[in-house]
């Protein structure tokens, strides 16, 4: 595996390094050691998936609030995805920096955020499904979230926006938490 930085601190983009023969290709996607090596919490509490009909569904913008912790890495088994982090740790160097990778099926990357990190994604063709293993368990009272479309993100999503749940339209924007500029 391959692990490469990104402007999110901590957020880092995890790439397969096959071995190709005749049958196809094998590759190690989780190694315990390598991650720990990487600042990635090796940890696994949970592993969830989620199929999306369309492109263009926006899920996002979520985090887990301390002392909640929940790093996930998230991986496109099917379709694709552009996966964003966006950075609301107050104190954080990379405070309000967002990252964007594109995840798909066909090219196995996969995108680790770290806990307390805002995450989301938009869905970039039909029959998109995701898979993440969550470092911790989810806690509800101590989720948050917000807006998709929130202008201190500043996220240009690269599709029109076809569908994102009630839920995720309530969340606030960034400055009417009070935590812009933290």
């Amino acid at each position: 595996m391959r692990f490469t930085p990104t402007e999110v601190e901590g957020a880092t983009v995890v790439d397969l390094e096959p071995f190709t023969d005749e049958r196809g290709i094998f590759a190690r996607t989780f190694d315990v050691d390598q991650m720990a090596a990487h600042g990635i919490d090796p940890h696994v509490a949970q592993a969830n998936v989620s199929f999306n009909h369309r492109a263009g569904t926006v899920r996002g913008m979520h985090r887990q609030v301390p002392p909640h912790a929940e790093g996930k890495l998230v991986r496109c088994t099917a379709g694709a995805i552009v996966d964003v982090a966006v950075d609301v740790r107050p104190g954080s160097a990379t405070y309000g920096r967002h990252v964007m990778v594109e995840l798909s099926a066909e090219n196995r990357r996969a995108l680790w955020i770290p806990p307390y990190v805002a995450h989301g994604y938009q869905t970039l063709v039909d029959g998109t499904e995701v898979v993440y293993q969550v470092s911790g368990p989810y806690a509800p009272g101590g989720e948050q979230g917000y807006r998709h479309d929130d202008p201190a993100f500043g996220i240009a999503w690269p599709l029109p926006v076809s569908v994102v749940s009630d839920k995720d339209m309530s969340w606030p924007f960034l400055e009417a938490t009070g935590e812009a500029g933290a």
